[in-house]
């Protein structure tokens, strides 16, 4: 993560509008927490992570991280110097969870989540986030959805067909080396600008669905998407989410399925991410 402490308009914005987070009530109920200690909470997505709401007649943005080892957790960002002790989060009993709604954060604000476990303290990037910076950099940024999809016809045909009995043709495609643009340094098309092209290609060659390669954000360019680091973030080197929501809207205007390969069996070891995320193997087995 490259240093973010020269925003020091966001500082001192951070010092007037965010300092009263800690006045707010927590923003997770009982039966959330409840469900999530027993693993049958089917959109904890809605809940963990930084979603931007009114809360208590004000706007912000409610954080909440699941660090059950940890000591101290705190939300660092361009809004408060990266210091996790302008806003300590609090531990919501022995969910493990720890939250904090913080008035006058909007969508676009840079952050992550200072950990202490024992003596160490460490920063770490949110594992519900939404979107994520380009990679090299890693800091999770706040999002919210303003995308309206337009498949509405698709989604009811989908549900009428009978797809045992339809051919199936299935088109997987790495969105990053697909096609590229050599007059721009040889970069990859974006979600947006690959949509037409993809779609033509498919549909010319007689394919009913498009299989992306992982998507979600990870390190390593190289290994193809299969070494995950945020769950919930589509890859920033294509565009935003809302990007990536345009492009598959695309696809099933022209009447194209998609499947999204994804890698829940492992994770890359990255400081940055999730190994060892609250100074425990929280979401990894022990090293034999």
């Amino acid at each position: 993560m490259k240093e973010k402490k020269a925003h020091t308009g966001s500082n001192q914005r951070s010092a007037k509008a965010t300092r009263s987070g800690s006045d707010f009530s927590p923003t997770l109920g009982e039966l959330d927490l409840h469900l999530f200690g027993e693993g049958k909470h089917d959109r904890i997505y809605e809940k963990l992570g930084a979603h931007v709401m009114t809360h208590g007649g004000r706007r912000g943005v409610a954080f909440a991280v699941w660090a059950p080892s940890a000591n101290q957790v705190g939300v660092v960002g361009n809004f408060n110097g990266w210091n996790g002790a302008n806003h300590p989060m609090r531990r919501l009993g022995n969910s493990g969870v720890w939250e904090l709604f913080i008035p006058g954060l909007k969508s676009g604000e840079l952050y992550k989540y200072e950990i202490k476990h024992g003596r160490r303290k460490f920063l770490k990037a949110d594992p519900y986030a939404f979107m994520m910076e380009v990679p090299p950099d890693t800091s999770s940024i706040v999002f919210k959805s303003r995308y309206k999809f337009g498949d509405r016809k698709w989604i009811t045909s989908r549900k009428q067909r009978q797809a045992w009995r339809e051919p199936l043709s299935i088109y997987e495609v790495h969105l990053g080396s697909w096609r590229r643009v050599p007059a721009e340094n040889n970069r990859s098309l974006s979600y947006r600008e690959i949509a037409p092209l993809l779609a033509d290609y498919v549909i010319a060659n007689g394919f009913t669905h498009v299989e992306f390669m992982p998507l979600k954000e990870h390190p390593y360019g190289p290994s193809w998407g299969y070494q995950v680091s945020a769950y919930y973030a589509p890859s920033a080197r294509y565009g935003t989410p809302d990007d990536l929501r345009f492009l598959i809207d695309h696809l099933h205007q022209r009447g194209l399925g998609v499947i999204m390969d994804w890698v829940p069996a492992h994770f890359p070891k990255d400081a940055f991410a999730l190994g060892r995320f609250d100074g425990t193997a929280l979401y990894e087995h022990l090293d034999p």
